[in-house]
């Protein structure tokens, strides 16, 4: 992508109708570090990739717990996921305060999508330049959705954004029909296998740079270091995730496109 006079604002149409401001968002999300989700008829389970800026940084946390039934996965800006995390706890703590009761994931999820659309209206703002996987287990039972900058959420059965996804979305489209009955640590293999297959071709998935996030019924909890040795154990007994989905472009060269949209 370029400049050119129609990018200056985000209000500033372009002869072919396209708000570039936008869409220069959303190429944030497609240059972020992959994130693959999935959910059965009990559980939600969000995987990441995690960065580290060089050998000497610790890596930037790409889960986020927002209250017992929801967490996130995030691909793009992480001082904006930082930003919308916050605002969606305070949404989910003062519905609890004023109702004593957690707030309905889809409520929350599509108030989240009104926040990303009015970044795209307002003259004195930017659209927000990440995109999220939001796992949520309320009364209406286990959900995944995906939201982008341009103010669109869909829910899905299994999706895959950021860089070099199409690994992923491969191995859950060839998957995700038998993933109903899962048990919630057969959905944490899945998970892996799907991030095994963004991986570029010269590093490996290892409990420094992947994580996990298991949503349920018996609340939040996030999978990282030693607690996700056990599993990586396992994933390396198989010979390895992702298998022939795996990608060999460069880096950021994902499409981030999605899987099974409900």
């Amino acid at each position: 992508m370029f400049r050119n006079q129609y990018d200056t604002d985000v209000t500033v149409w372009s002869p072919e109708g396209r708000l570039l401001q936008v869409e220069y968002a959303m190429e944030s999300v497609k240059q972020g570090s992959a994130v693959v989700g999935l959910r059965s008829s009990t559980h939600v389970v969000i995987g990441a990739l995690k960065r580290s800026v060089n050998e000497l940084s610790s890596h930037q946390k790409k889960l986020m717990a927002i209250d017992d039934h929801v967490a996130i996965g995030i691909a793009g800006l992480t001082a904006d996921a930082r930003s919308i995390a916050k605002w969606m706890r305070n949404e989910c703590l003062n519905h609890r305060y004023v109702y004593g009761g957690p707030l309905p994931a889809g409520r929350l999820v599509r108030d989240l999508a009104d926040r990303h659309q009015r970044t795209t209206q307002t003259y004195v703002r930017r659209p927000y330049g990440v995109g999220l996987l939001v796992a949520a287990c309320d009364g209406k039972g286990p959900a995944l959705y995906q939201t982008c900058p341009s103010g669109n959420v869909h829910e899905f059965f299994a999706a895959a954004i950021g860089a070099r996804s199409q690994g992923g979305k491969t191995y859950l489209e060839k998957h995700f029909e038998g993933l109903e009955g899962e048990s919630e640590d057969a959905l944490v293999m899945h998970a892996l296998r799907a991030l095994g297959a963004c991986v570029s071709g010269d590093q490996e998935l290892t409990e420094d740079n992947g994580s996990i996030a298991v949503v349920g019924p018996d609340g939040t909890k996030i999978l990282e270091g030693k607690e996700l040795r056990s599993f990586l154990d396992r994933l390396e007994a198989e010979g390895g995730g992702g298998g022939e989905e795996r990608e060999a472009g460069p880096e950021g060269g994902g499409d981030g496109v999605e899987a099974m949209e409900m």
